[in-house]
């Protein structure tokens, strides 16, 4: 997904001499890299000075620019919050904070660049929007977005890192902002989620429909805010069970909200939460080793849902 934002973006900026990144100590690659040789006064590196990048970023969206917060996610949110909250959101103004490495994705870094907590204290905040692409094309489609359709005040975009598989080049519905989306359709069972997680929720989907003969869903709900609360109402409503999964604690997230709806709706389905543990779990591994502590990977959320089938 980091390598198709940037490569998005450069071909955007060649186009639309609005379009400015501003980074905080991290090293360009890439098509960023490309964008900074070509378009140097469009391309501002700030060093260890967060702060700075975001008010930066608010002076630049006041002279009219559209400029790009973007460095690791826990950098891009929690140390510039205040400067998140009242240069850019206080004044609604037309700047995306691109964060990489959304929930655990920098399993090896440690807790300090773990961002497990970020959509709760993103969506908290007034006049933020919300977006986690799932894949490459989902990442591709909401930096158009941001870039060249977004009119609506600042954007928190919640990447991954690299790597990804790309999953929704059969997807039944296209991407728009604000609106779930269905990787494929079926009766009963509707898993929820978004980011990297969709991955996974689409495997347990289609290992648990080959071998128990269910016929599920899976929605990619990329836009967590504003939330597409009238299609998950639907979902609520049509589904025996729906499954939620997300890299991110219990409190604040996509399942938080889902609970929220269904009790306001006063649905009938068995919901199912998978998510991060509300804990600092100390564990040093790759990816899924951090997803095996916190309970969340693919082996034990598949025999949980067996068992709650069956």
């Amino acid at each position: 997904m980091r390598n198709k934002f940037a490569d998005t973006f450069y071909e955007l900026g060649k186009q639309d001499e609005r379009l400015a990144i501003v980074v905080a100590d991290i090293s360009p690659a890439g098509s960023i890299a490309k964008f900074r040789n070509e378009f140097p006064n469009r391309f501002i590196n700030t060093g260890v000075a967060e702060q700075i990048m975001i008010g930066m970023c608010a002076g630049m969206a006041m002279r009219g620019l559209r400029p790009f917060a973007y460095t690791i996610a826990t950098f891009t949110l929690y140390r510039p919050f205040e400067f998140v909250r009242d240069d850019l959101c206080y004044q609604q103004l037309p700047v995306t904070i691109v964060g990489i490495g959304g929930g655990v994705t920098y399993s090896t870094l440690g807790a300090t660049h773990h961002a497990m907590e970020d959509i709760s204290i993103a969506s908290s905040i007034p006049g933020m929007s919300i977006i986690a692409p799932c894949d490459p094309l989902e990442a591709e489609a909401a930096t158009f977005w941001c870039a060249k359709v977004n009119s609506q005040g600042p954007v928190y975009l919640r990447l991954g890192k690299a790597g990804e598989p790309t999953i929704t080049q059969t997807a039944l519905t296209p991407f728009e902002f604000g609106k779930i989306r269905y990787l494929k359709q079926g009766s009963k069972i509707c898993y929820l989620s978004y980011g990297p997680m969709v991955d996974t929720a689409l495997k347990i989907s289609n290992q648990l429909d080959e071998k128990h003969a269910i016929n599920s869903s899976v929605v990619s709900c990329h836009t967590l805010k504003p939330l597409d609360v009238y299609g998950i109402s639907k979902i609520l409503d049509n589904y025996e069970h729906v499954i939620v999964m997300e890299d991110h604690v219990p409190h604040g997230g996509l399942g938080s909200r889902v609970k929220e709806i269904a009790w306001n709706q006063k649905a009938k389905c068995t919901i199912h939460h998978f998510h991060l543990q509300d804990k600092f779990i100390h564990c040093y591994g790759g990816l899924n080793d951090i997803y095996q502590a916190h309970g969340i990977d693919k082996e034990t959320i598949t025999n949980q849902l067996i068992g709650s089938f069956s």
